[in-house]
């Protein structure tokens, strides 16, 4: 029976690491050790709280007050707002002993009142907005100046920590109704014609004047008592209800970058673990410096909590997130076997050379996987309720439940490739071969639940793949960036790992499984196939567009992600003859655990701007007129995305709302089910302030992408990178005979090269006419 084989197997995953005679000592040093460990974290977490919680004023100034208040209390005589004179009454006696007691109260109610006061006033600061809609450039108000000055004070008085700031963020606020509507309005008038548009217009006002009303209350009582409004439910219904498989549906991947330190897999292997373990710990200690809006304004920290130890678990009707920052091991998998690898021996995180010991010991391994153990990260790309009715019934207990919570609580995944990554950035079709391994890999050889994973091929090239619930790529961006500037010094001239082995560390070892059941192996086989399905439907490519950057688009005087939006739309234009609902993704993180806001890029004046573009009666000079003006709008649009003034987030609660009162909305309905055929997102850079292109050029990366979103349109992920580059991966559905990824890339590479023609022309137009005037 499978149940005797799990009783007399599950020990086989604990394995005692250390020969010494003397197991009692032993097993009491490490009870000893590990409880010290427990409370040592106890203590630091304490510690970091209460000094969150009175940032910006400094833990040490308590003291000061405290003297201040004693100085005060011997030495003068009719302090006005004596406090120490009040809680002395309330002493037992009045020997200097209690007078010493009694001060010590008063410097405390007096250093928490001024506390209290500089985390209101910081907390007024950091609602204004009005810096974001001062055009760069231009003479800056009296007020926006005033604002800045008195915030790099509070800044510069108490330097922050990653977490500082959590309490004195904003909450996201809830706009009017009215103000959604006419926005959404706006937005759908290129869209429709004028009879659908006026029913459209309809149906908004009755809502607006109905139900929504309602609806709104309920929305604005859930934004006085809830942290964000629309986070929880935003990661609830649209990413953990989703039964959808994650793999190529909501995953999203990265890629590495130019820069090739080594060609030993296991030294980069360790490395990248090492670094990213410094970065975690940096996380624990809050020793990071939060992220800055022009060096002032803090972006909210919170997605940092979960970046490493995080998976998603599956449910029947819904997944969920399980943390846990008390486990100190990875996840390694090497031809099908996995391994559980410790990074911590005796209380100290190994180094890199300790961890390359324990790769090569893996590396070296003549362990065999079976069938279904090769397979089985496959379960992890299949429809979620069907993963999760697996789990519960062959994970539930004994060894494979013991070796699956090894993986889920593991601080991250990595896949040790037994070929190598051919990544050529000047190469289009070795980089859509690499980023589809990036994207969905061989299916089994990621596990698609982890917060991330990486796979790195024998030639140290490395692959990452992230889980999406958890967090938006920026914070991965940043962990990114820190890696890549460390990786780039680690290594000597052979690419071998700098630095020595202070300890021989703990040898990884093999998770076993019971695969005795044959549904199981059934279960496994099929959502292999399920997958595949998926995978080879996927008609996905990265672009490398070098003829300019970001350069020659200041010149140009817009701003990069408007320009390449209304390439976006000229491309799609040009491909389809009409134009589409687009969405790109801003972020809300200005406000306390935002995530993103929809931009709606697809305006009236982006529309005006295309039909120019194809007319050729109309001159260069009102074509770049055109084109300024919906890039201004498009950035006036994305500034009131970030700054909670969007569409699509307040109706997808509104919505929520709806649901639960067993409220129907058809308009409600109509709204979320259009689809959007246009999908984008630019890949954040420059997180890191040692991330300089121009000092070093071999930390340019092509940024990362994801699948498609719509099966009749298009996902363009693009990053800028450095002066002269622009990194695009698109992606569309094979089977669908109206979409096709190369033409597409070809339409935008028109465009882009269209646009820079034009300015050229009014240059050289502009250049006559000042010649002949001359």
């Amino acid at each position: 029976m499978a149940e005797a084989h799990q009783a007399t197997t599950y020990s086989d995953v604990l394995i005692h690491e250390h020969t010494d005679a003397n197991h009692d000592q032993e097993v009491l040093q490490l009870v000893f050790k590990s409880g010290l460990r427990s409370w040592k974290k106890r203590l630091a977490r304490f510690r970091s709280k209460v000094k969150n919680g009175v940032y910006p004023a400094h833990l040490e100034s308590l003291w000061i007050i405290v003297a201040l208040a004693m100085g005060f209390h011997f030495y003068t005589q009719n302090t006005p707002f004596d406090v120490v004179k009040v809680v002395i009454k309330f002493m037992p006696d009045q020997s200097l002993g209690w007078e010493i007691v009694a001060c010590t109260i008063a410097g405390l109610f007096y250093w928490l009142l001024v506390a209290f006061i500089m985390r209101f006033t910081l907390k007024m600061l950091l609602t204004y907005r009005g810096f974001l809609f001062e055009a760069r450039g231009k003479k800056v108000s009296i007020k926006t100046k005033i604002w800045a000055i008195l915030l790099k004070i509070f800044i510069k008085w108490n330097s922050p920590n990653l977490f500082s700031f959590q309490e004195t963020l904003p909450r996201l606020p809830v706009p009017p109704v009215k103000d959604t509507m006419k926005r959404y309005l706006r937005s759908v008038r290129p869209l429709l014609d004028d009879k659908n548009y006026d029913r459209v217009a309809r149906e908004a006002e009755e809502f607006e004047k109905g139900i929504g009303k309602k609806l709104q209350r309920y929305l604005v009582l859930k934004s006085w008592w809830a942290t964000n409004y629309v986070s929880d439910w935003w990661e609830e219904y649209v990413y953990h209800k989703s039964r959808h498989p994650l793999l190529v549906n909501s995953n999203i991947y990265g890629t590495d970058c130019v820069n090739h330190p080594t060609k030993n897999q296991a030294a980069r292997v360790a490395n990248l673990i090492y670094l990213c373990l410094q970065f975690r710990r940096k996380i624990i200690r809050q020793e990071l410096q939060p992220i800055m809006v022009q060096g002032m304004v803090p972006l909210c920290s919170y997605q940092y909590e979960r970046l490493f130890n995080t998976t998603r678990i599956p449910g029947i009707d819904g997944d969920k997130l399980i943390h846990n920052d008390d486990a100190h091991y990875m996840t390694i998998r090497h031809k099908g076997v996995f391994y559980k690898l410790p990074v911590q021996h005796n209380g100290r995180m190994l180094n890199a050379k300790e961890i390359e010991y324990q790769l090569n010991y893996i590396l070296k391994s003549n362990n065999k996987a079976s069938h279904p153990e090769e397979f089985l990260g496959s379960l992890t790309a299949w429809d979620r309720t069907k993963w999760a009715e697996t789990r519960n019934k062959y994970f539930a207990k004994g060894i494979n439940k013991s070796s699956l919570d090894c993986i889920e609580s593991s601080i991250f995944f990595i896949n040790l490739h037994d070929k190598p990554f051919d990544m050529d950035f000047d190469d289009n079709e070795k980089m859509k071969v690499f980023s589809k391994e990036c994207l969905h890999g061989q299916i089994y050889d990621f596990w698609f639940d982890k917060s991330f994973c990486m796979a790195v091929g024998t030639n140290a090239r490395y692959a990452m793949n992230a889980e999406h619930s958890w967090a938006d790529a920026p914070i991965l961006g940043h962990l990114y960036e820190e890696v890549q500037f460390d990786d780039q010094f680690s290594y000597d001239e052979e690419g071998n790992l700098l630095g020595s082995m202070e300890c021989k560390p703990p040898l990884p070892t093999r998770l076993k499984w019971d695969f005795s059941e044959e549904q199981l192996i059934k279960n496994i086989d099929q959502a292999y196939n399920d997958a595949l399905k998926i995978t080879t439907d996927v008609d996905h490519m990265v672009l490398k567009f070098a003829e300019f950057g970001k350069g020659f688009i200041k010149t140009c005087k817009v701003s990069p992600d408007g320009f390449i939006q209304m390439a976006l739309q000229l491309a799609y234009f040009r491909d389809f003859g009409k134009f589409s609902l687009t969405y790109e993704a801003s972020m809300t993180r200005l406000y306390r655990e935002g995530r993103t806001e929809t931009v709606r890029s697809c305006s009236i004046e982006s529309c005006a701007w295309v039909r120019a573009m194809e007319d050729d009666n109309i001159p260069a000079k009102e074509k770049v007129r055109l084109l300024r003006v919906a890039c201004e709008r498009h950035q006036q649009s994305y500034l009131e995305a970030m700054t909670g003034k969007g569409v699509d987030r307040h109706i997808f609660c509104l919505y929520v709302i709806s649901k639960y009162l067993e409220i129907e909305s058809p308009f409600l309905k109509e709204v979320l089910s259009e689809p959007w055929r246009l999908s984008t997102s630019q890949t954040p850079h420059g997180q890191s302030p040692r991330t300089d292109l121009v000092k070093y050029p071999g930390l340019v990366g092509s940024g990362g992408g994801f699948g498609p979103v719509s099966y009749d349109g298009y996902s363009v992920s693009y990053i800028v990178s450095g002066e002269d580059k622009i990194f695009f991966h698109l992606s569309s559905t094979i089977s669908c005979p109206q979409t096709n990824t190369e033409r597409f890339s070809q339409r935008l590479t028109k465009a882009l090269v269209d646009i820079k023609a034009l300015f050229e022309k009014l240059n050289a137009e502009q250049k006559l006419q000042k010649n002949g005037v001359s």
